[in-house]
Protein backbone atom coordinates (compact mmCIF):
# COMPACT_ATOMS: atom_id res chain seq x y z
CA UNK A 1 0.00 0.00 0.00
CA UNK A 2 1.43 3.21 -1.07
CA UNK A 3 -0.56 5.77 1.14
CA UNK A 4 -2.26 5.71 4.70
CA UNK A 5 -5.99 4.87 4.77
CA UNK A 6 -8.26 7.86 5.47
CA UNK A 7 -12.00 6.45 5.55
CA UNK A 8 -11.25 3.39 3.09
CA UNK A 9 -8.55 5.44 0.64
CA UNK A 10 -5.17 6.37 0.11
CA UNK A 11 -4.13 9.52 1.21
CA UNK A 12 -0.66 10.54 -0.60
CA UNK A 13 0.85 14.17 0.16
CA UNK A 14 2.43 14.76 -2.95
CA UNK A 15 3.63 12.51 -6.12
CA UNK A 16 6.60 12.92 -8.01
CA UNK A 17 7.14 11.36 -11.41
CA UNK A 18 7.79 7.43 -9.79
CA UNK A 19 7.78 8.20 -6.01
CA UNK A 20 4.04 8.58 -3.64
CA UNK A 21 5.14 10.44 -0.57
CA UNK A 22 3.09 10.26 2.67
CA UNK A 23 3.21 10.41 6.98
CA UNK A 24 5.26 7.52 7.96
CA UNK A 25 3.47 5.55 10.76
CA UNK A 26 4.13 2.61 13.28
CA UNK A 27 3.30 0.20 10.61
CA UNK A 28 6.69 1.37 8.73
CA UNK A 29 8.88 0.68 11.90
CA UNK A 30 10.03 -3.17 10.68
CA UNK A 31 10.84 -2.33 7.07
CA UNK A 32 12.38 1.91 8.38
CA UNK A 33 14.72 -0.64 10.79
CA UNK A 34 16.31 -2.64 8.62
CA UNK A 35 17.02 0.19 6.64
CA UNK A 36 18.06 2.51 9.09
CA UNK A 37 20.48 -0.79 10.57
CA UNK A 38 22.60 -0.77 7.30
CA UNK A 39 25.76 0.72 8.64
CA UNK A 40 26.11 1.88 4.86
CA UNK A 41 22.85 3.87 4.75
CA UNK A 42 23.65 5.46 8.03
CA UNK A 43 27.23 6.36 7.27
CA UNK A 44 26.97 9.98 7.48
CA UNK A 45 24.22 9.74 10.49
CA UNK A 46 25.20 12.07 13.73
CA UNK A 47 22.40 9.36 14.58
CA UNK A 48 24.58 6.36 13.66
CA UNK A 49 23.17 2.78 13.25
CA UNK A 50 19.21 2.49 14.42
CA UNK A 51 17.93 -0.40 16.42
CA UNK A 52 14.06 -0.84 16.50
CA UNK A 53 13.67 1.42 19.50
CA UNK A 54 16.02 3.93 17.78
CA UNK A 55 13.79 3.54 14.98
CA UNK A 56 9.97 3.85 17.06
CA UNK A 57 11.29 7.02 18.45
CA UNK A 58 12.58 8.72 15.06
CA UNK A 59 8.94 7.77 13.83
CA UNK A 60 7.32 9.23 17.20
CA UNK A 61 9.68 12.69 16.49
CA UNK A 62 8.05 12.66 13.01
CA UNK A 63 4.44 12.31 14.06
CA UNK A 64 5.08 15.17 16.86
CA UNK A 65 6.88 17.52 13.47
CA UNK A 66 3.24 16.71 11.72
CA UNK A 67 1.41 17.94 14.68
CA UNK A 68 3.34 20.90 15.78
CA UNK A 69 4.80 22.24 12.24
CA UNK A 70 2.71 20.43 9.43
CA UNK A 71 5.83 19.22 8.05
CA UNK A 72 8.63 16.32 8.94
CA UNK A 73 10.07 13.48 7.00
CA UNK A 74 7.95 11.72 4.70
CA UNK A 75 7.56 7.88 3.55
CA UNK A 76 8.36 7.64 0.07
CA UNK A 77 7.08 4.32 -2.17
CA UNK A 78 7.32 3.66 -5.57
CA UNK A 79 3.86 3.89 -7.56
CA UNK A 80 5.21 0.57 -9.88
CA UNK A 81 5.40 -1.42 -7.21
CA UNK A 82 4.40 0.01 -3.34
CA UNK A 83 7.68 -0.79 -2.16
CA UNK A 84 8.74 1.20 0.55
CA UNK A 85 12.10 3.23 -0.55
CA UNK A 86 13.14 4.95 2.13
CA UNK A 87 12.22 8.74 3.54
CA UNK A 88 12.51 12.41 2.63
CA UNK A 89 11.00 15.53 3.99
CA UNK A 90 11.92 18.77 5.67
CA UNK A 91 11.67 19.10 9.84
CA UNK A 92 12.93 21.48 12.45
CA UNK A 93 16.49 21.53 13.03
CA UNK A 94 18.05 23.61 16.04
CA UNK A 95 21.32 24.50 13.90
CA UNK A 96 23.30 27.07 16.37
CA UNK A 97 20.29 28.68 18.92
CA UNK A 98 18.10 28.89 15.65
CA UNK A 99 15.33 26.46 14.43
CA UNK A 100 15.76 25.71 10.52
CA UNK A 101 13.82 23.85 8.60
CA UNK A 102 16.59 21.73 7.31
CA UNK A 103 15.59 19.39 4.17
CA UNK A 104 16.67 15.27 4.93
CA UNK A 105 16.58 11.98 2.92
CA UNK A 106 17.47 8.12 3.10
CA UNK A 107 16.89 5.81 0.84
CA UNK A 108 16.97 2.05 1.39
CA UNK A 109 20.93 0.91 -0.74
CA UNK A 110 19.13 -1.28 -3.01
CA UNK A 111 17.25 2.41 -4.45
CA UNK A 112 20.16 3.83 -4.40
CA UNK A 113 21.76 5.44 -8.05
CA UNK A 114 18.62 5.41 -9.80
CA UNK A 115 17.71 8.99 -9.32
CA UNK A 116 14.86 8.50 -6.47
CA UNK A 117 17.14 10.95 -4.37
CA UNK A 118 17.08 13.66 -6.66
CA UNK A 119 13.34 13.14 -7.80
CA UNK A 120 12.68 12.90 -4.04
CA UNK A 121 14.33 16.53 -2.95
CA UNK A 122 12.69 18.34 -6.05
CA UNK A 123 9.35 16.89 -4.83
CA UNK A 124 10.12 17.85 -1.54
CA UNK A 125 11.08 21.40 -1.94
CA UNK A 126 8.26 21.90 -4.32
CA UNK A 127 5.64 20.91 -1.48
CA UNK A 128 7.47 22.92 1.25
CA UNK A 129 8.01 26.36 -0.88
CA UNK A 130 4.25 25.69 -2.81
CA UNK A 131 2.15 23.76 -0.32
CA UNK A 132 3.87 24.61 3.01
CA UNK A 133 4.65 28.16 2.13
CA UNK A 134 8.08 27.50 3.81
CA UNK A 135 10.47 30.94 3.83
CA UNK A 136 13.62 29.16 3.06
CA UNK A 137 14.95 25.50 3.28
CA UNK A 138 18.31 24.19 4.71
CA UNK A 139 20.76 21.28 3.82
CA UNK A 140 23.33 20.09 6.24
CA UNK A 141 26.23 17.64 4.58
CA UNK A 142 29.69 15.83 5.35
CA UNK A 143 31.70 17.02 2.21
CA UNK A 144 32.85 13.97 2.20
CA UNK A 145 29.38 12.75 1.60
CA UNK A 146 29.39 13.32 -2.69
CA UNK A 147 26.49 11.85 -3.36
CA UNK A 148 24.14 13.64 -1.19
CA UNK A 149 26.48 16.96 -2.28
CA UNK A 150 25.58 16.22 -6.06
CA UNK A 151 21.71 15.44 -5.68
CA UNK A 152 21.67 19.30 -3.18
CA UNK A 153 23.73 21.27 -6.34
CA UNK A 154 21.57 19.57 -9.01
CA UNK A 155 18.05 20.69 -7.22
CA UNK A 156 19.31 24.54 -7.22
CA UNK A 157 21.59 24.72 -3.56
CA UNK A 158 24.50 26.36 -4.28
CA UNK A 159 26.31 28.85 -2.08
CA UNK A 160 27.11 27.18 1.76
CA UNK A 161 28.71 28.37 4.44
CA UNK A 162 31.09 25.88 6.59
CA UNK A 163 29.88 25.41 10.29
CA UNK A 164 30.58 22.28 13.17
CA UNK A 165 27.26 20.52 13.56
CA UNK A 166 27.43 17.91 16.76
CA UNK A 167 30.97 18.13 16.53
CA UNK A 168 31.29 17.68 12.55
CA UNK A 169 32.42 20.03 9.77
CA UNK A 170 29.16 20.40 7.66
CA UNK A 171 28.44 22.61 4.88
CA UNK A 172 24.58 24.15 5.37
CA UNK A 173 23.52 25.46 1.89
CA UNK A 174 20.26 27.57 1.87
CA UNK A 175 17.26 27.95 -0.68
CA UNK A 176 15.20 30.62 -0.31
CA UNK A 177 11.28 29.97 -1.73
CA UNK A 178 12.76 32.89 -4.16
CA UNK A 179 15.54 30.85 -5.45
CA UNK A 180 13.41 28.11 -5.85
CA UNK A 181 11.09 29.91 -8.26
CA UNK A 182 13.91 31.47 -9.93
CA UNK A 183 15.64 27.73 -10.51
CA UNK A 184 12.79 26.38 -11.77
CA UNK A 185 12.11 29.39 -13.95
CA UNK A 186 15.08 29.05 -15.42
CA UNK A 187 14.56 25.08 -16.25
Amino acid sequence: MVGVMHRGRTVSLFETERLVARKLSHQDVPVLTTMLSDPEVMKFSVRGVCDEEATRKFVDWCLKCYASHGIGPWALCEKASGHFIGFCGVGPELVGDVEEINLGYRLARRFWHQGYATEAVKGVLQYAFDQKHCESVIVIIEPEHTASVRVTEKVGFGDYTTREFHARPVRVYRMSRDDWALHNKLL
